[in-house]
């Protein structure tokens, strides 16, 4: 500031004029402000740098690193238990009616709360609460649906530091699990017959559906089953059985958190309607035809008077005229059939030679 100061008044335009002594003394300190800082000054720097670092490690060693923290990193994991079998249901997808087990896992790679001590309330979107100390709730949703579970987080550090606060929340889609498929048709089941059945399955839709029929319950392993995506409860099947014996219907369905496989035996018999029909259709033409035979030959024989055929008989006559000639006369007489008349008649003299 020294050297400022002097080098501002010397070269300034209103300064007064120095006297030499005054002249050659600002001169001389112009000349070492040029040549650098003195030893002095540089043990002042170090020593400022000294403080300011013992400063700050002295900050960083008195502040606890858990006042720095704001947010808490974390997961929500579920685990469902049937039976003897535990599934993890990561897609937020649940099945109704089942123990749920709901945990949180505290990201926490440091141990930086280690010694803290946490609350934890659990709103499941139904209307119900949970609170407790322990990262882990029991429950399960009754009835299928959406909700949105709801994780409140609170970690108190120490009695002087104010509780830190983070809220986890997750949509849920709970769901039906499949539980039983039924089979719906006709009381029997023919040959060459057009066929409806109906398979009602009990779960959430939508579902995938895989059937097949097996003739005589035989698998085959060449061919493979017909895929249907089913939107409802019910699926409509049309078949025509070709063959008679024992068949079987294997299904299997299953939607996004269960599946069922099941299989239907069917008995098909043979077609006795075609049968009767042709047998009554065969009988029915040898009954006309023996009745025409029958007919044709026992019906009377009746004579009809214009159709009988009449008979004619001539009777030679010989006439002897004046001149010594000779005439020979036909006369024709008519007579039915069955009448008993003279078949010739000879009218007038009898000549002999």
């Amino acid at each position: 500031m020294v050297t400022i100061s002097s080098f501002c008044s010397f070269s300034s335009s209103d300064c007064k004029p120095h006297s030499q002594s005054d002249t050659a003394t600002g001169s001389s300190l112009f000349l070492s402000s040029l040549r650098g800082p003195t030893d002095m000054e540089r043990q002042n720097v170090v020593w400022i740098l000294v403080f300011l670092v013992l400063l700050f490690s002295g900050v960083a060693e008195t502040t606890d690193p858990l006042t720095d923290l704001e947010n808490l990193a974390g997961k929500l994991v579920f685990y469902q238990m049937d039976g003897n079998a535990t599934y993890v249901r990561d897609t937020g997808e649940l099945a109704s009616d089942v123990p749920t087990e709901t945990m949180f896992e505290l990201f926490d790679p440091q141990m930086n709360f280690s010694m803290a001590k946490f609350t934890y309330t659990w709103d499941l979107g139904n209307g119900e609460v949970i609170q407790g100390t322990e990262p882990v709730v029991r429950y399960l949703y009754p009835v299928s649906g959406n909700y949105t579970l709801r994780l409140k987080v609170g970690v108190n550090l120490n009695k002087s530091e104010p509780q830190i606060t983070d809220v986890y929340s997750m949509d849920v889609q709970v769901l039906d699990a499949i539980k039983n498929i039924e089979l719906k048709g006709p009381p029997d089941y023919e040959v060459s017959q057009n066929t409806s059945l109906a398979v009602h399955v009990d779960g959430s839709p939508p579902m995938w559906v895989c059937w097949r029929f097996l003739p005589n319950c035989v698998p085959d392993i060449s061919e493979g089953c017909t895929l249907t995506m089913l939107y409802e409860n019910t699926l409509r099947l049309n078949h025509t059985f070709t063959s008679a014996g024992i068949h079987c219907l294997d299904i299997s369905v299953h939607n996004d958190i269960s599946k069922l496989q099941s299989s239907f035996s069917i008995y098909v018999k043979r077609s006795y309607n075609t049968h009767l029909f042709f047998i009554l259709s065969c009988a029915a033409i040898l009954v006309a035809t023996f009745t025409f035979i029958t007919v044709i030959a026992c019906r009377p024989r009746h004579v009809n008077k214009s159709q009988v055929a009449a008979s004619s008989n001539a009777v030679f006559l010989k006439d002897q005229e004046s001149e010594g000639q000779s005439k020979i006369l036909f006369k024709f007489s008519t007579e039915k059939k069955e009448e008993k008349e003279p078949l010739l008649v000879q009218y007038g003299t009898q000549y002999s030679s």
